[in-house]
């Protein structure tokens, strides 16, 4: 889950089974196409899709899926209008939730993630009903020994990031939105990977689960999101014991 605990999350989707990357292939390609549609198909002229394209690459996603998504956005390929939705709502135990969606049918994923949490326990809000309890920023984690914090620390200051937080995982930079490009380029300059990029929606605050079974029911949730193939990331605030 993308919650309070996002180094968990990295962890498991590197684990990522066969029977899971066709869905990740999918919200990949989505991804390309929206960015190559937005910034043209170059990705040394266009730092977002640049990034994606690395982010495919290291998912083993095939060159010619790559090329397709990305021909499929600047016209040169027919395909689907996909367009990006953000929906919030609430899981159990008052859990907030924001789910980022990249749909050819506003209708179906709407659908979709509504019976999603109703299923358990939770319910779709309101635009505005939530994203308020997130700070929606650039998020970058890098592992420890990739690089030491000052010079992590003076790369992402100088490109525009805001912060650097250190835990014993590793290192996460913040930055506003739109020096995301910016941060990511100043990275691969200096050859640091990074375990995980994105434009994500970070808890503010959180909410303290304790109860077994509301935690069991989050994750159940959690699982029924990302399983929606219109769903490209899940994020939440719950903090759990251990996270």
């Amino acid at each position: 889950m993308a919650g309070h605990n996002k180094w968990s999350k990295v962890k498991r989707l590197k684990a990522v089974t066969d029977s899971r990357r066709g869905k990740v292939f999918s919200r990949l390609s989505r991804d390309l196409t929206l960015a190559a549609k937005s910034g043209g198909g170059d990705p040394a002229g266009n730092a977002r899709l640049r990034t994606l394209v690395l982010k495919a690459r290291e998912a083993n996603m095939p060159a010619d899926n790559i090329d397709r998504a990305i021909k499929k956005g600047t016209g040169e390929l027919p395909g689907v209008v996909y367009e990006e939705i953000v929906y919030e709502g609430y899981g159990p135990g008052g859990v907030a939730f924001v789910v980022r969606a990249t749909t050819d049918n506003r209708t179906r994923a709407a659908k979709d993630i509504r019976a999603a949490f109703a299923r358990h326990g939770g319910n779709l809000a309101s635009t505005g009903a939530v994203a308020f309890q997130f700070l929606h920023a650039g998020q970058f984690l890098v592992a420890r020994g990739r690089a030491s914090e000052d010079a992590l620390m003076e790369i992402a200051l100088a490109a525009g990031a805001d912060d650097v937080l250190a835990s014993e995982h590793g290192f996460e930079l913040r930055c506003p939105v739109h020096a995301f490009d910016k941060v990511a380029h100043a990275l691969a300059q200096q050859t640091i990977a990074t375990e995980s990029a994105e434009i994500a929606y970070i808890p503010v605050t959180t909410v303290p689960v304790a109860a077994p079974a509301v935690a069991a029911a989050l994750e159940e949730l959690h699982a029924s999101l990302e399983e929606i193939d219109d769903v490209q990331m899940v994020f939440s605030n719950e903090e759990t014991p251990g996270t």
